[in-house]
């Protein structure tokens, strides 16, 4: 299946299980482990858990396992690795801390300078 395949049948299910706030960044050309990161969140630990568990289920049905899965057992931020698509479940107060959207949406020029910054402080 095409990254893109991945990226929109994840998308669906998110909608099915009514993760709220779906982002889709493409980070072809910023990082080789990926070609999508989807990031949404969870209402509470037992949504995220379910939302995480429903993206590994109906994506082993169209055989696509994941490589990996990370904090599924938490329910604060979960994180499933299917290759071409990396989907992180999180908690919405985890996602505004990490702001992972900030972070993968930034062009290296900035990243670069936020990172000289950080290290002055």
């Amino acid at each position: 299946m095409q990254a893109e395949q991945l990226r929109d049948q994840t998308i669906a299910i998110l909608d099915d299980m009514k993760a709220m706030d779906v982002n889709v960044i493409d980070v072809r050309g910023k990082t080789s482990i990926t070609d999508f990161m989807i990031i949404a969140s969870g209402t509470s630990d037992r949504h995220v858990k379910s939302i995480a568990e429903a993206v590994v289920f109906k994506s082993k049905q169209v055989g696509e396992a994941p490589i990996g899965t990370e904090g599924v057992t938490d329910g604060e931020w979960a994180l499933v690795d299917l290759n071409g698509v990396v989907v992180h479940i999180m908690h919405p107060r985890v996602r505004d801390f990490y702001q992972l959207e900030r972070l993968w949406s930034m062009d290296p020029e900035q990243a670069e300078k936020v990172l000289q910054e950080s290290t002055r402080q």
